[in-house]
Parts: structure tokens; C-alpha cells; sequence
């Protein structure tokens, strides 16, 4: 692994311009270090000059002890007709104190002309004059050219200039920027190749995502030449986000032979993609490639067989080697391998031929027909296991329940209450409660009298409810329920299914409860 290509993460500055994306400096500086961690090679953090919280971020990290990153500020060029040395942007980027310093400019005359409204020799100026001002001051300078793409297509005799108005001033490194996201691969190709020729300098890329290319775009300027990759752990970033690093680096290590990160560190690619997303406050996507929940699970029978006997037969990588792990999905056309894989998990003496393995695929279709759906909800299957194996103890019972529901308008916080009554080992419980909802209530007045007998639940949580008709068109519609709940040391995700809502979410929440007093129950036995 000879070639080298060096990441540089703008998750902390690009990503932060995601919607519904907020980061507290705490968060910056937690996603910094796992970036750090894992090996990238550069991380933008911001630009101290846009906003106060930048500012204070930069102040808190300049003296952090980075293994492996090199920090950068990131900033624009000098504005027209000032003085670098006065303009107050420039001076505010100087502040932050990074060795590394990103200077963005504008490479489309149509931006310099109608946009920033200067002339195309002034804003040549304005570049030569910025990066010149940094290496000066012994900064390492990466000049962002900024819808270099597009400018290239408009005018590509100045598109050229503004990046050697760049080198003049001394930039160690050209990046060429899809800004507006919209270029195809073999454009790409094409013009980077002839800019790596041309300036004979490392040279970058930077794609957006607006066509669904950013990561063949990225891959493409690397054949190209590039050595230099930008883009976002995740993908995250404005519009359609950004080029996904987690991808890029797994298809440049793993598939071209690449050193991206070190490659120990390559085990924990799954990791810290999860542990960015949970900082950011959002959910992972699960068909993301190599990271994704969905990128090592099988479903259909064929290809559930064919990789218990190869995995190389339906699986481009082994997935331990990002870190992820492979998962058959629990259902209908599944095949018995899947069934078996569980069956195993609860008693290991049953093979491929015992009868209980026909007997749950027939039962598991069964349960589908009328509605279940147990791929995410492998819990829910693992309890159904359990009690046709014989290998399941009922905790509690339920004696009965009652929902109270009120106008919402007359109450604005807490519109329903619940009351329930269960038996555990002969002896009743009676208890209430209320709750945003039926079954928020119902919830709370659950684990409430079951915490009576089992303090432990009071760790256990529930953190997403989804509802979906099966049947559309009537009143008397099933419905499926999915519970997730946590008890911070993992989630689990149970299944109901009812033509009543209240029903299918008892069910939901029992199951949940149940496994989660089961795997207590084995924790504590294998103490």
C-alpha cells in the first residue's frame, strides 16, 4: 500500500450546514477526536471569522494533542479593494492559530462578476494576495477553488488563471470544488487530469452530491490524479450533502489499494461513523455502504444460504473489515439458515433438520400473512423462539388494562391516562399513570408496576414509535407498532400487530420489556 491519499474531513464546517444540524462546541470537539482517532488526515473546524461559537471552539482546541490531524481554519479570500493585511476576516483566521489554513475564492466569472461584483483581475488579485499573506506567515495553505467545475465550463481560460494566481502565491495544495454538485464522473476525470498535468502541485477535490455522484465523482479526480479528498464522514453537508468519507475511504483502502487511514484503524470505520451520527443527533443511514445496519444483510433464502457456505457469493467484503457484521433478516422468504442461525443462538443442539426449524418457518410465514414483520424486529422473533422452544419464563401477566383518553385542548401536556393491574408470582399490582398520549401512558403505567418487582427496568427506555397501516381503507385496518428501546447498553426493537392501535403497541411494549428482564436475568447468571 504505496499510494497514499490524504482525507480532509469538513464534517465540523460543511456539515454543520445540514439541516437540522446544530453543533455545540462539546459535540465539535467529541467528533474531532474520533475523527483524530480513527486517522484522518486533516479536519476543517470552522471559520472563526463567520461566528462566535467557531471562535471560542478554536480557543478551546489549539492546544489539544492530536495523534494523527492536522487542524484547519477556513476563510475566503481578502475582500475586494481591501488590503489583506486589513481585512478583518483575514486577520480572524490568522487568530485561530491552526498551522493549516483553508482559503476559498471564486474560479467562475460569473460569481466574480455578478456575484462578489468585482473584476476578473481583481478577484485573481484578491486570491494571489490571500494565500500569499498565510504562506508568509508560515501557514500551509489549501486553496479551495470554488465552483472551479462550473467556471471551467463558462470560462476556462480564467477558471485556469484563478488556480495559478493560487499557486503563485505559494498554495500547497489546489482543490477543485463541484460546488453546485452537478458534474458527471467523466467530467470530472477529464478536467482534473488536465489540471494535474498543468501544475505539476498536489491538487484536491471537493464534491457535493446534487446528482448522486459525489463519491464516483471523488474517486474519479483520485484516478485523475488527486491525492487530496474532501468530503464529510457521513456525507451530511448542505443540499444533498456532501462526498460520504466513510465510502471513500473504504473503496480507496479497501478495493485500489489506497492508505487513506492507518490500516489498523479500518476495523473502526463502523464505529465511528455510528458515534458521529449519534452526536449530530441523527440517525445513521442504514443502506449506507460499508457502515449502514443494511450493508451486510441478507433476507432472501438463496443468498442467506449461499453466504452461510461463501460468504464471498453474496458479500463484496467481509464486513469485519469496517468493523460491521452480518445479519439475516428475519422473514418469510428467509430460508431455514436464518431460522437456524437463532434456533442456535437459544439452543445450540438443534440442527438444520429438526423439526422446530420447519416448524418456526411455517409459523413465521403465518405471522407475516397476517401482518408481522420481524426484519426489524429481530427481538420480537427471538421471543416467539424462545416460547416455542420451551426456553422462555413469563415474567409478569398482564390482568388487565384501560385507557382514558382525553380532548387534547384541555389539557396540553398530559391528554390520556392509564391504569393496569398485573400478577407476578401470585402476588397483583395495581398502578396508573398519565401520559402525552395513550400509549405514552400506557407505557408508564406498565413499567411502573412492573418496576415493583423489578427495580433493574427502571434503566430501560423507549426512544421511537412508529405506526403503519397494513391494510388501508378501513376503520377495522391492522396496524403494525415498532417499539426501539434502550437501557443504554444497547436497543432492541419489538413488533405488535392489531387492528387496534392500543393492542399492537401492548404487545410492542411487552416484548420489549420482556427481553430486556430476560437478558438481565442471563447477565446476572453468567456473573
Amino acid at each position: 500500500m504505496n499510494k497514499e491519499v490524504k482525507i480532509f474531513d469538513s464534517f465540523l464546517r460543511d456539515g454543520a450546514q445540514a439541516r437540522n444540524v446544530s453543533f455545540s462546541i462539546e459535540d465539535k470537539i467529541k467528533i474531532l477526536m474520533a475523527l483524530d482517532n480513527l486517522g484522518v488526515a486533516y479536519v476543517e473546524a470552522g471559520n472563526p471569522g463567520s461566528n462566535s461559537k467557531d471562535k471560542e471552539f478554536f480557543e478551546r482546541v489549539i492546544n489539544l494533542k492530536l495523534k494523527n490531524t492536522k487542524l484547519a481554519a477556513f476563510g475566503s479570500t481578502r475582500r475586494k479593494e481591501v488590503d489583506v493585511e486589513e481585512d478583518e476576516n483575514v486577520q480572524q483566521l490568522l487568530s485561530a492559530g491552526t498551522n493549516t489554513i483553508v482559503i476559498f475564492g471564486k474560479s467562475w466569472d460569473f460569481h466574480v462578476t455578478d456575484v462578489i461584483q468585482t473584476s476578473l483581475d481583481e478577484n485573481v488579485a484578491m486570491i494571489q494576495d490571500t494565500v500569499r499573506f498565510f504562506k508568509n506567515k508560515g501557514k500551509e495553505v489549501i486553496y479551495d477553488a470554488e465552483h472551479f467545475f462550473d467556471g471551467y465550463k463558462s470560462n476556462k481560460g480564467y477558471a485556469l488563471r484563478t488556480l495559478q494566481a493560487a499557486k503563485d502565491g505559494g498554495a500547497d495544495c489546489l482543490v477543485l470544488c463541484d460546488t453546485n454538485g452537478g458534474s458527471f464522473p467523466d467530467d470530472i476525470y477529464d478536467v482534473t487530469k488536465l489540471v494535474f498535468d498543468k501544475f505539476q502541485i498536489e491538487i484536491g477535490i471537493h464534491c457535493h452530491n446534487d446528482t448522486g455522484m459525489a463519491e464516483a465523482n471523488s474517486l474519479m479526480a483520485v484516478k485523475a490524479g488527486a491525492t487530496h479528498v474532501q468530503g464529510t464522514f457521513i456525507g451530511i453537508g448542505e443540499r444533498c450533502g456532501n462526498a460520504n468519507l466513510a465510502t471513500i475511504i473504504a473503496n480507496l483502502q479497501l478495493k485500489k489499494n489506497y492508505r487513506c487511514i492507518p490500516k489498523e484503524q479500518m476495523a473502526h470505520l463502523t464505529e465511528t461513523a455510528r458515534y458521529v451520527a449519534e452526536i449530530t443527533n441523527m440517525r445513521l443511514n442504514p443502506g449506507a455502504p460499508y457502515v449502514g445496519t443494511n450493508a451486510f444483510a441478507h433476507k432472501g433464502g438463496m443468498h442467506i444460504d449461499g453466504v452461510a457456505k461463501a460468504s464471498n457469493s453474496f458479500e463484496h467484503i467481509s464486513p469485519e473489515l469496517v468493523g460491521n457484521h452480518r445479519t439475516f433478516l428475519m422473514s418469510e422468504v428467509a430460508g431455514k439458515n436464518a431460522i437456524l442461525k437463532m434456533l442456535k443462538k437459544i439452543d445450540p443442539s438443534i440442527t438444520k433438520t429438526s423439526k422446530e426449524a420447519k416448524e418456526l418457518i411455517n409459523i413465521l410465514k403465518e405471522m407475516e400473512h397476517d401482518g408481522y414483520q420481524f426484519e426489524a424486529a429481530e427481538t420480537s422473533f427471538e421471543m416467539l423462539v424462545r416460547k416455542h422452544l420451551g426456553k422462555y419464563k413469563p415474567f409478569f401477566k398482564v390482568l388487565y388494562y384501560r385507557i382514558i383518553e382525553e380532548d387534547p385542548e384541555s389539557s396540553k401536556e398530559l391528554s390520556a391516562s392509564a391504569m393496569i393491574k398485573i400478577r407476578v408470582d401470585g402476588q397483583e399490582e395495581m398502578t396508573a399513570s398519565e401520559g402525552n398520549g395513550p400509549v405514552n401512558a400506557l407505557d408508564k403505567a406498565l413499567r411502573k408496576a412492573i418496576e415493583v418487582f423489578y427495580p433493574n427496568l427502571k434503566e430501560m427506555k423507549l426512544i421511537d414509535y412508529k405506526v403503519r397501516v397494513i391494510d388501508s381503507g378501513a376503520s377495522a385496518s391492522k396496524v403494525r407498532v415498532l417499539i426501539e428501546s434502550t437501557d443504554m447498553k444497547a436497543n432492541w426493537t419489538t413488533v405488535g400487530v392489531s387492528t387496534n392501535i392500543i393492542e399492537a403497541s401492548m404487545l410492542a411494549l411487552m416484548d420489549s420489556i420482556e427481553y430486556k428482564l430476560l437478558k438481565d436475568e442471563e447477565e446476572a447468571g453468567n456473573c
